[in-house]
């Protein structure tokens, strides 16, 4: 048996999502940006796809800009309005606990001569309100935060974040970074105050390589992609039509019966954290139950290495990962479970286990089965 606990890394994609990308690949296969028919029905898939996304989180389909994944519309959002609102000031704000894809984003920008200020989270991840007043200052032009954390599941209350940077200076852009969020959570951002939201396929059962940044349309942001001007101008490429259908279908299907699915991933984590509880030795990162998100868990094993217990279940199948699949490579500490105050023993013995609707039960229990068993035999070899 094998068991997928790694869906914070990507997800496998739904059967409705392969039908409808082998259709955009061999029926409507033209170039969008074409004149002749063809390209006609190549930019009517693209033109259905972003109203359908612009229904799903309220906006205006022209504030939907299609991007290669989140990698891309964190570096467009943060290096574009950074660049675009230059001279109303020249301090940003983040936090400790960002992605990769934000945080060095971020160390290039520094390099670029911005003033970065990465707030601190609490022991469960959650920033620091009153270190963001205390941050804010009249030179502050941009705050970004991730929605849900990707490594712990912490829920951030972008709302509140919004309310505070606008009780401070109404014309501070806010940049979310949704990409674990999206599917899993409804996302209004004018409701939340949010001017631009970072979206990837392949974290809700599309393909990997596509995403899009949601930017509202008062929002100056320079581009950082040049060419042809297609997507007025702003992110410029041939169009990845067979993605950008898939990753609308995709959406569909995520908020369809939405609460249903978010029960499942909930009951799902329940069963996975009840069962973990009953190890001895282990330790919850952030909040284990419904305050965090429903498809991620982290969890902290005493005396052992996150890297040698991987390998271990990953000789009975069973994936996991002992963070963010973008570091994965590099043997270097979260900065993440560094920020939440860990003990120095728990930071290179952690892994994150994640879910999708298409996690079953039987998955759960063969993985809690497999550790139960692993655990002490591998404590026993590192005598602790």
């Amino acid at each position: 048996m094998e068991a997928y606990l790694d869906n914070s890394a990507t997800t496998k994609v739904s059967a409705r999502v392969v039908e409808a990308v082998a259709a955009a690949m061999t029926d409507d296969y033209g170039n969008p940006s074409a004149m002749h028919n063809m390209g006609v029905r190549a930019e009517n898939k693209v033109r259905e796809a972003r109203e359908l996304l612009a229904r799903l989180i309220k906006v205006e389909e022209k504030e939907i800009y299609f991007t290669s994944g989140g990698t891309e519309s964190n570096n467009m959002a943060l290096i574009g309005a950074a660049m675009a609102n230059r001279r109303a000031g020249n301090r940003i704000i983040t936090t400790q606990i960002e992605h990769p894809s934000v945080s060095n984003t971020m160390e290039y920008l520094k390099e670029q001569g911005f003033a970065i200020t990465a707030l601190p989270v609490d022991p469960y991840g959650q920033v620091q309100k009153e270190a963001l007043r205390e941050a804010m200052t009249e030179d502050t032009i941009l705050v970004s935060v991730m929605y849900v954390n990707n490594e712990i599941g912490a829920v951030e209350p972008v709302e509140e974040i919004s309310h505070i940077i606008r009780a401070v200076n109404p014309k501070v852009i806010f940049h979310v970074d949704g990409i674990q969020a999206f599917g899993k959570y409804k996302i209004y951002p004018k409701r939340l105050g949010i001017d631009l939201l970072s979206v990837s396929g392949h974290k809700l059962h599309a393909p990997k390589g596509v995403g899009f940044l949601y930017k509202h349309s008062q929002i100056k942001v320079k581009p950082i992609v040049f060419g042809g001007g297609q997507q007025d101008g702003l992110r410029a490429g041939t169009l990845n039509v067979p993605g950008i259908v898939g990753l609308a279908v995709a959406a569909g299907e995520a908020y369809t019966d939405f609460e249903k699915k978010q029960e499942k991933l909930y009951q799902l984590k329940a069963l996975f954290v009840a069962g973990i509880q009953e190890i001895e030795g282990t330790k919850m990162n952030g909040y284990p139950g419904r305050e965090s998100a429903p498809h991620i868990v982290s969890v902290s094993f005493d005396g052992v290495r996150s890297e040698v217990l991987l390998h271990a279940l990953e000789e009975r199948g069973i994936y996991a990962s002992a963070g963010s699949a973008c570091s994965s490579h590099k043997a270097s500490i979260s900065p993440t479970l560094k920020a939440l105050g860990l003990d120095k023993h728990y930071l290179d013995s952690t892994l994150r286990f994640s879910f999708s609707i298409f996690t079953t039960e039987e998955e759960i229990d063969y993985a809690l089965k497999a550790l139960k068993e692993i655990l002490p035999v591998l404590r026993k070899v590192t005598g602790r």
